[in-house]
């Protein structure tokens, strides 16, 4: 029987769409690609693939996730499976230099960035930069991590020193342009089978590890600041902006149907987009403030219509 195939490394986010599954009834099953074969000799089986690969693997333990996932989805897209957000999107993912190269094909505006490999070389790029502050972050990284804003190239220095376990999984560090927003916040624009869900607004205060998901708020609890102010996330409500015009068309030129992309407005008013992210989580208390709509249950209802189409009109997998 054709069902929802989830592609993934990390159980513990996939909570709320389990629960969104079981609400619709709608048949699925994990594939957990750690480690494992892909056997192109043999055909898959019939269903819709949702791949929810993270950046961010490595830092659980699953460096080679990405990579068992990159050879999944071409045995799965050679064989003419349904495939939801594809390898490009999957390559887009683990590389903020692919990401920002297909986002300005698409004319849309990213942070001046610089790429070096070797310590001397993002040392020299960072003088060559011309830019205090500046900041310095993985080209492979995830929910934030290793991303610092420095004063000055010797504070780079430093640090690199002092945390080399923080050194981009795949040796590209990226030297970029600090925006000056007249907030401390940022925009993540949430979309759901290539179509705009909601914005959210996110508090920038506690630093650049900003994943939203319960899971992540644990893991960090510990180091946040505690000082009282409003929630980190906020869904915005009618938020309407040209930009999403633009992120429907870069998405769907590049095989991406599910994602948060996130942007910053500079001192001017000007949209600068940083990030790609096509492992999307949400955050519940926003959502529940908000009223919804509930992202991981769009989610659900998306790939149902789309196991719906797969298996004809009369299968009615799908929720209304």
């Amino acid at each position: 029987m054709a069902k929802i195939h989830v592609l993934h490394e990390n159980a513990a986010w996939l909570g709320p769409l389990r629960a969104a599954f079981e609400e619709f009834g709608l048949p699925y099953e994990e594939w957990f690609l750690d480690q494992g074969q892909v056997p192109f000799d043999r055909a898959p089986p019939e269903g819709v693939f949702y791949n929810r690969m993270s950046a961010s693997s490595h830092t659980r333990g699953h460096r080679f996730a990405p990579e068992l996932t990159h050879a999944t989805l071409n045995w799965l897209e050679t064989h003419g499976r349904r495939v939801v957000n594809s390898s490009r999107a999957l390559y887009l993912e683990v590389s903020k230099i692919a990401q920002y190269a297909a986002l300005n094909r698409a004319g849309i505006r990213t942070p001046r960035s610089v790429a070096a490999v070797g310590r001397a070389q993002v040392l020299q790029a960072a003088r060559d930069f011309g830019e205090t502050p500046f900041i310095a972050k993985p080209n492979r990284g995830g929910k934030g991590l290793g991303v610092h804003l420095f004063q000055s190239v010797d504070e780079l220095a430093a640090q690199l020193d002092a945390a080399p376990e923080e050194a981009p999984i795949d040796g590209i560090w990226l030297i970029q342009s600090y925006i000056q927003a007249p907030e401390p916040v940022i925009t993540r624009c949430e979309f759901v089978g290539g179509r705009f869900l909601y914005a959210v607004e996110v508090d920038t205060r506690d630093g650049f590890e900003l994943c939203p998901s319960d899971v992540c708020a644990v893991e960090a609890g510990a180091e946040a600041d505690t000082a009282p102010r409003g929630p980190v996330f906020r869904v915005l409500e009618g938020f309407d902006d040209p930009i999403l015009e633009r992120y429907a068309g870069f998405l769907a030129d590049n095989g991406i149907e599910i994602s948060g992309i996130e942007f910053i407005r500079d001192s001017s008013g000007h949209i600068l987009t940083y990030d790609v992210n096509t492992n999307t989580n949400y955050n519940p208390e926003a959502e529940a403030a908000a009223g919804g709509p509930y992202g991981m249950k769009a989610i659900a209802r998306f790939l149902g219509e789309e196991l719906d189409r797969l298996r004809g009109p009369a299968s009615g997998v799908a929720a209304e």
